[in-house]
């Protein structure tokens, strides 16, 4: 069995040590694994790949993404699938999916006129993001007319979402098939980076992350949520994360890579709800 991974390439340049442990893990299981930087690889997109019995795409660069987008369509099998990190990685997109499936989530607005949204600021603050953006990257908090004018024209599309008050952790499921995990940690701008604190998966923590994958068509992700007055809300998805603060996130992460590479598991397909198709969770 040959796997290949599809890594991000780091700044500072350390790998995921989720990844060193699973490759390590399926090593030792007699599986043959290879990993490559995108940037640092020259391919030729015009002519096929290499064979394996799966790729697992864990960058969310411009440029792996299209290449997934290519072994897509020379059908080869990807761990996400391709659709399923697309819509996840583009936030506009991914704003439709989750109002499709009913998962509930914060407003949003699309515009590259950012004097439409003086209205919207007569109601309540808004946050403002690259629709590619990633670990907080470009991401403004406006609160007034006087902010507004301060944001600097938009160099890519942006979504706009209402802001809303939490508790002031960033809560993070993550989910391997049909195993959820979730932590919580006090939020800050390099939160991502942090492990946090295992905390219990409610019955509705559980439906929503399930509901995610089963919307987007995903098996190995994460749902970022805000904890509301009127309940959780999803702000992310995004496609194989780094379970950090998962006790035992490797051997859970490799048995569940290992299963799909065998064809144990399907590969999940996109599972768009509407009001009267509520979203399949399993």
């Amino acid at each position: 069995m040959k796997l290949y991974f599809m890594l991000a390439r780091r700044r500072p340049d350390v790998p995921s040590q989720l990844v060193l442990e699973v490759c390590e893990i399926l090593r030792q299981r007699g599986v043959k694994v290879a990993c490559g930087i995108a940037e640092e690889t020259l391919l030729r997109p015009d002519r096929p790949f290499p064979k394996v019995d799966l790729y697992l795409l864990k960058s969310y660069t411009e440029l792996s993404l299209s290449l997934a987008g290519v072994l897509h369509r020379q059908g080869a099998r990807l761990l996400n699938p391709y659709p399923g990190c697309y819509a996840a990685r583009n936030k506009i997109i991914a704003s439709q999916v989750l109002a499709a499936a009913a998962i509930p989530a914060p407003r949003c607005w699309v515009t590259s006129d950012f004097t439409l949204l003086g209205n919207l600021l007569n109601e309540a603050p808004i946050i403002v993001k690259p629709y590619m953006g990633w670990r907080g990257e470009g991401v403004h908090v406006v609160r007034n007319q006087a902010e507004l004018a301060t944001l600097p024209f938009p160099q890519s599309p942006v979504l706009v979402q209402e802001y809303l008050p939490g508790s002031g952790e960033d809560l993070r499921l993550y989910i391997a098939g049909e195993e959820v995990f979730a932590v919580a940690k006090p939020f800050s701008g390099d939160s991502f980076a942090r492990p946090g604190r295992p905390v219990p998966v409610t019955t509705e923590l559980r439906r929503i992350g399930l509901s995610c994958g089963a919307a987007f068509g995903l098996g190995l992700y994460g749902v970022d949520l805000i904890e509301t007055e009127s309940g959780p809300k999803v702000i992310d998805v995004n496609y194989f994360p780094g379970f950090k603060g998962v006790k035992g996130a490797s051997e859970v992460v490799a048995d569940y890579v290992q299963r799909c590479a065998e064809g144990v598991c399907d590969l999940p397909g996109i599972v768009v709800a509407t009001e009267a198709s509520p979203a399949r969770v399993s």
